[in-house]
């Protein structure tokens, strides 16, 4: 089979020891071409030329941001010709993908459960989330935010840019300094969706599977009965002081995640499309990809939409 291996030379857990352990084991089972990214949208660019050039399969060795690339260049691909699958090996700092189909964490496992999974011809389908924000579509995997979450990224983003390392210690750091600083308080959100609406929303988020993110080892699931199978669920904070919105986040890392109704907050399950409009420009982002500022995001189900080897 012909496959082209997307490497982000900038992925944050793996060195070029283990791209080069990785590479040999793929080339050992596969028709392999392998490509290093040199700029962001590569990973795209590359995935939607993918199928015109005959390849069957599209491996990515990166974070979250390197999926999301490689997932919207798939799905820009002709409509003519044959989609390839997808297989995903965890590069970034959180892997939030990849860790909820079930895959190992670690890259070098993770290889070995890709190659079993192509002898056995063991796939699945599953939705996406597409974003329409008036200027280009764009597709998630797990999830899209609207205010906090996103001034988190924009600033993890920041920080990077200045050499720091986008570890999960840094992401508490920055979301905690953002809370405090009272970054969190702007009710200018609205979200509405299933014949629903609410108004004065501080912090909204749509899941298209769950957990929203990972704090280390520890997942956060805001909406954990959201899966890929389903439409999209969503979160809206209703109440931002200080007592409330650590309880509610607190409730987010036990095991069975934040019930469906409480205190402070609003949720929607399986719906096909939501909406969230702001009175003012706030930061959003999508997979942990911070896209600027938007007063208005619609967001839609796409069910069955990829192909992956798992």
């Amino acid at each position: 089979m012909r496959a082209l291996f997307i490497v982000n030379p900038r992925a944050t857990t793996t060195t070029s020891r283990s791209h080069e352990a990785i590479e040999g084991a793929l080339r050992s089972e596969l028709d392999l071409t392998t490509v290093v990214t040199t700029h962001r949208d590569h990973a795209r660019e590359l995935a939607a030329s993918a199928a015109e050039q005959g390849y069957g399969l599209l491996i990515g060795l990166g974070g979250d941001g390197t999926v999301n690339e490689i997932v919207n260049g798939l799905l820009e691909a002709p409509s003519h010709l044959p989609r390839p699958r997808f297989a995903v090996l965890p590069g970034g700092s959180a892997n939030v993908f990849i860790r909820s189909l079930g895959m190992p964490a670690d890259p070098v496992e993770a290889t070995g459960a890709v190659l079993r999974a192509l002898r056995e011809g063991s796939e699945r389908e599953i939705g996406l989330g597409l974003v329409d924000d008036g200027t280009a579509d764009r597709y998630f995997t797990f999830c899209a935010g609207f205010g906090w979450d996103a001034d988190v990224v924009q600033r993890v983003e920041d920080e990077r840019r200045h050499g720091r390392r986008a570890t999960p210690a840094l992401y508490a750091e920055v979301a905690m300094k953002l809370f405090f600083q009272g970054d969190i308080r702007d009710p200018s959100l609205r979200v509405s969706g299933g014949g629903t609406s609410c108004n004065n929303v501080y912090f909204a988020l749509v899941t298209n599977t769950t957990p929203w993110t990972y704090a280390g080892a520890l997942p956060l699931q805001p909406t954990p009965a959201s899966r890929f199978e389903l439409g999209l669920d969503a979160f809206a904070l209703t109440h931002s002081s200080t007592a409330v919105t650590g309880w509610i986040l607190s409730q987010m890392f036990f095991p069975k995640g934040l019930p469906e109704q409480g205190e402070g907050y609003l949720t929607w399950h399986d719906e096909h499309s939501l909406t969230i409009t702001s009175d003012r420009p706030r930061a959003f982002q999508i997979d942990g990809e911070y896209l600027g500022d938007r007063e208005q995001v619609n967001c839609r189900s796409l069910p069955n939409a990829l192909r992956i080897v798992c």
